[in-house]
């Protein structure tokens, strides 16, 4: 071999940094030991796989602790200061991976009694679990747009067949069709979009990319516009953004309840952290076309979700999650705000800041969310309707099940003894008025008065007295250990972070970018 041929080689070769990489791929490797072990079980032994999983999820977790020393990046090409990386280890992708391991793990415990309830096949379930989680893990860690649609696509595509699993449910079999197509046709969208990004800065890496839109051929100023706005899009959907919400309500109430859990948490966390990605890394000179538009994608998502909850009536069929869904669409507009002022920030240190309220915000999201879904999972084993008359009398049946959930509403809601809610608000308010988006504070403050209504009047209906003798009521039924550990943890969670809410947003900020 020639000298030029052995350099060339030698610059192909890529030493991989399994330390790095480990959270995702612990995940799916231990998605792959679960199917293969579903084979050999008998169907007696099947919960076993619901352990194998949860184990293979503690250790992707754990595998986050030798990474906390320093920032770690692998998969790289260039050398020197025009080194770009694929794959970065740094604080922001700890962070996000935490919250989507930890939130597949509480999602696990929500399943491991649901699988048996709802007859779901529990080798295919556990298994498009972990090749879920382990996209979502591997998104935040994506440095280049190719790794972030890839890893996006693993997180996603499992989901469809999770919310479809249920198949003798036409409601379930319909919810992951419209799941899908909504799903397929952003993707596409979004690819367009690489495309156009590619064509204009000739580089798929963040870091090239941002340094390549900073000098753009006037010629093709639009179609590095366009490119970055149907990139965007793409990860729009993800996070529930108004107009791309509408698959919301209909995929939560066909799914079943654990993995409508996961979508809210996880699927939101998959959408923030790309979208967080690709406008301050890759797109920081066209904060002018982003920064504005979202900003509006913030306030049109806050109000639809709000509004939409508030008109729900609570004797309806699933109105119980229904609630949740549309709950979710607002919170997703808060969620935005920090993104948005960040395109308005005059300095990285100020935008990180930003990022760090939604990182923040999230985080707290992501507990309390868990176990509102964990309660009504709950209750649905003795009321399949889900309607949220049926919650009437829950406190006086399960006490601790309806304390429960009563702080987790008041979190979301924002109000004490839920103080880590109020905190995120705060922080999020706070956020958009140093940005000057006045007027997006002032929609913000509006829709959390609106949305307090209707979570105090679900919370007013777990402490009302039962239904009369001879009519429905909320009854005492089993609670399996995993069920109660799930609801255990996440109130734990809560109770913390509203014991001491500033250490999230210094975790959270201390953490980015």
């Amino acid at each position: 071999m020639t000298p030029i041929a052995s350099g060339l080689a030698a610059g192909l070769v890529q030493s991989v940094d399994w330390p790095a990489v480990a959270p995702p791929t612990i995940a799916a490797v231990a998605g792959l030991v679960v199917l293969v072990a579903d084979l050999f079980l008998p169907e007696r032994r099947k919960p076993l796989l619901g352990w194998l999983a949860i184990t293979g999820l503690l250790l992707a977790g754990l595998s986050l602790l030798p990474l906390l020393h320093g920032d770690r990046s692998t998969f790289c090409v260039g050398s020197g200061g025009a080194e770009a990386c694929s794959y970065t280890a740094d604080a922001f992708t700890l962070v996000i991976q935490l919250l989507v391991l930890g939130g597949a793990l509480l999602t696990a415990l929500l399943s491991v009694s649901g699988i048996k309830d709802l007859r779901l096949p529990a080798g295919e379930f556990w298994f498009l679990l972990l090749s879920s989680a382990s996209g979502a893990a591997l998104l935040p860690a994506s440095r280049d747009l190719a790794t972030l649609v890839v890893a996006l696509e693993v997180a996603s595509l499992p989901a469809f067949a999770l919310v479809g699993l249920r198949r003798e449910s036409r409601l379930s079999s319909e919810a992951a069709l419209k799941f899908f197509l909504s799903s397929v046709t952003a993707t596409a969208v979004m690819l367009l979009g690489v495309s156009f990004v590619y064509a204009t800065t000739g580089s798929l890496h963040l870091s090239r990319i941002a340094d390549g839109l900073t000098h753009v051929d006037p010629r093709f100023d639009t179609l590095a516009q366009t490119g970055v706005v149907l990139t965007l899009v793409g990860f729009a959907f993800k996070t529930a953004a108004v107009p791309f919400h509408f698959w919301v309500p209909d995929t939560y109430v066909g799914a079943p309840i654990p993995v409508a859990a996961y979508l809210s948490v996880v699927g939101k966390a998959v959408g923030f952290s790309g979208l967080i990605l690709v406008t301050l890394l890759a797109f920081p000179s066209y904060d002018d076309v982003w920064g504005p538009a979202i900003a509006v994608l913030a306030a049109l998502t806050m109000t639809a979700g709000n509004v939409a909850a508030l008109r729900q009536r609570p004797e309806r069929a699933h109105s119980a999650v229904r609630l949740l869904a549309w709950s979710s669409v607002g919170q997703a507009g808060y969620l935005l705000v920090p993104i948005a002022a960040a395109g308005y920030a005059g300095s990285a240190g100020d935008a990180s800041q930003a990022i760090g309220s939604t990182v923040a915000y999230a985080l707290m999201y992501a507990a309390v969310n868990l176990g509102a879904f964990a309660v009504v999972a709950l209750v649905a084993r003795t009321h399949a309707t889900g309607r949220i008359t049926d919650y009437r009398g829950l406190y006086a049946a399960r006490p601790a099940a309806a304390l429960a959930l009563g702080f987790f509403l008041l979190c979301l809601a924002g109000l004490p003894p839920g103080i880590i809610g109020l905190f995120a608000k705060v922080t999020v308010f706070s956020t958009a008025v140093h940005a000057g988006l006045g007027w997006l504070a002032v929609v913000m403050a509006l829709n959390v008065v609106i949305a307090l209504y209707y979570y105090l009047q679900w919370t007013a209906v777990l402490f009302r007295a039962p239904e009369p003798a001879g009519a429905a009521t909320v009854t005492p039924v089993p609670a399996t250990a995993p069920l109660t550990a799930a609801i255990g943890l996440a109130a734990v969670l809560g109770i913390a972070l509203s014991g001491a809410p500033q250490l999230v947003l210094r975790f959270a900020s201390g953490a980015l970018l």
